[in-house]
């Protein structure tokens, strides 16, 4: 790299460009007028090239110096701006979770509205997406997502392991009287197609398989990319859904979902949280980190329990 005049004396040649002054120059750098005009013959010295007329009193940047200003001004304007972003960024009170969708809306979501409510003052935005965030461009403080793929991330955690189960409304399960895992898979059947990039999890010829029955010609009535939209069609009486204890958590205290049998299965891989590097820094971060940690631990243990221990001391 070229030798850069000393950022000081580019202050002051900066500096006397926006006001045609040295006086004014000097008065807003603090500094006396013989000062500003010591350091802009540095910049020249440097540069090797003459940036000011100097006829007495009378002192005007020369082309080769209107030139030079015009791109220097820039660059004090955008050391401000990062400045002001970095400012800007210390002072926010609001934090950036983001997530996978049908967790964010099943799970996360009506959570994280009492722990804002307990925290006056502090906002929190969730971004639903599958989409892994830049932590340099993306604004987002914390994301959960599900799997290894962020474990190469500097700041992370693993969180919980689900479990799915399959449920059905009441409605459905009273048109539809259970008796043994095979009865379930009569169906209907709700699949749940999840992201390819993401590990393999279970699905309903691996629940047939865990039970000892065949996995073949299952009655898949219709398959969801998301997975609140199949459980929203199995609270809407459409089928069974083999759906994670984490996301129906909601509806079976509501009454929303049975579980005609309480046979599960448990994904392969945890849900993890990371986080954006100072992060932390911000109001109420760091409190906000060990809440998701804690509200995580609890839920792992739920979704691992059986429904007759979660739902205990509770009206059906």
């Amino acid at each position: 790299m070229k030798r850069m005049p000393p950022l000081r004396a580019l202050q002051a040649l900066e500096a006397f460009s926006r006001y045609s002054s040295v006086t004014q120059a000097a008065h807003h750098l603090g500094v006396t007028p013989g000062a500003v005009s010591q350091q802009i013959r540095k910049v020249e010295e440097v540069l090797g090239v003459q940036l000011i007329y100097r006829n007495g009193l009378n002192v005007a940047l020369t082309p080769w110096g209107r030139l030079y200003c015009d791109q220097l001004s820039k660059a004090f304007e955008q050391l401000q701006s990062a400045q002001d972003v970095l400012e800007r960024a210390q002072s926010e009170t609001s934090l950036v979770v983001s997530c996978l969708p049908s967790l964010a809306s099943k799970w996360l979501g009506p959570l994280l509205i009492d722990w804002q409510a307990r925290h006056n003052g502090t906002q929190v935005r969730l971004v639903g997406t599958g989409t892994e965030p830049d932590w340099e461009t993306s604004g987002v403080d914390f994301r959960i997502s599900y799997g290894s793929r962020m474990r190469s991330s500097d700041n992370y955690l693993d969180l919980f392991r689900d479990w799915c189960v399959p449920a059905c409304s009441p409605s459905f399960l009273a048109a539809h009287p259970v008796t043994s895992a095979r009865d379930i898979l009569n169906g209907p059947l709700l699949g749940i197609e999840w992201d390819p990039n993401f590990p393999t999890h279970p699905d309903w010829a691996d629940w047939a398989a865990s039970n000892g029955l065949p996995s073949e010609y299952l009655p898949i009535a219709m398959r969801f990319s998301i997975s609140s939209a199949a459980i929203d069609a199995a609270v809407s009486g459409r089928g069974y859904v083999l759906a994670q204890m984490s996301m129906i958590g909601n509806d079976l205290a509501s009454g929303h979902l049975v579980v005609p049998m309480d046979l599960r299965l448990e994904l392969p891989e945890p849900y993890f949280l990371a986080w954006r590097p100072g992060s932390t820094q911000k109001p109420h971060s760091a409190e906000l980190r060990s809440w998701l940690m804690t509200a995580s631990r609890r839920q792992g243990n739920i979704s691992a329990a059986p429904l007759d221990r979660v739902f205990a001391g509770k009206s059906a």
